[in-house]
């Protein structure tokens, strides 16, 4: 299989176990401020909570895969920006792995009726997702520049993953400077959603891609 179409599917990877495990299921379960309902959710639904730390570790791999496959597709444009674009995933990967730990933990202690303090944990979790997210904006900046750069993928798809990725870093910090910041970080982010699914497209769909392998 061609590197573009390889890395195009492990991005789609992460795309799907990240909205799967983070978004829908961790929302589900996870009740922010209520120690007692999050605990009774894992109680009453823990194949579901096991499912949400399997899309998590989802999360961890295809990301982690899909940094090495950008370094191999986007080398010959620019081997410094290919790194940079790797280590920023592969440390985004990292810290995912660290809180997918601590959910991990909150599951084990409920099914074994332990008495683990269990919002804390996912507490600790979200609190990796949202600081993580500075390292998730730092790889889709080079990934934006080497877009631009590579001849191959619109220069307008690059400055939205650029534009995206300085969004998320700026998010990181946002939410820690005011009490309610759910539609400030959302509109944020916004950009980098839109260029991540156009360039997974452009990675599976796209016939022709001039770029050495």
């Amino acid at each position: 299989m061609r590197t573009e179409r390889a890395t195009g599917l492990a991005y789609l990877g992460l795309a799907l176990c990240g909205l799967l495990g983070h978004l829908i299921i961790q929302n589900r379960l996870y009740v922010d401020g209520d120690a007692a309902a999050t605990t009774a959710n894992l109680a009453a639904h823990p194949t579901l909570a096991g499912l949400g730390i399997a899309a998590d570790l989802g999360v961890v791999v295809t990301q982690a895969l899909a940094a090495l496959l950008f370094f191999r597709l986007f080398r010959p444009v620019d081997d410094v920006q290919a790194g940079a674009l790797a280590a920023f995933g592969l440390i985004n990967s990292v810290i995912v792995l660290v809180g997918t730990m601590f959910t991990a933990v909150a599951l084990a202690s409920v099914r074994a009726g332990g008495t683990a303090p269990v919002l804390l944990l996912y507490d600790v979790n979200t609190a990796a997702w949202g600081l993580g997210g500075v390292f998730f904006g730092l790889w889709l900046i080079p990934m934006g520049r080497l877009a631009s750069r590579s001849g191959v993928l619109p220069g307008p798809l690059g400055r939205l993953l650029i534009v995206g990725g300085v969004g998320y870093v700026i998010s990181a910090f946002v939410t820690y400077l005011a009490a309610d910041t759910t539609v400030v970080t959302g509109v944020l982010a916004a950009p980098a959603s839109i260029g991540e699914f156009a360039m997974i497209g452009f990675l599976l769909f796209r016939r022709r891609w001039a770029a050495p392998n």
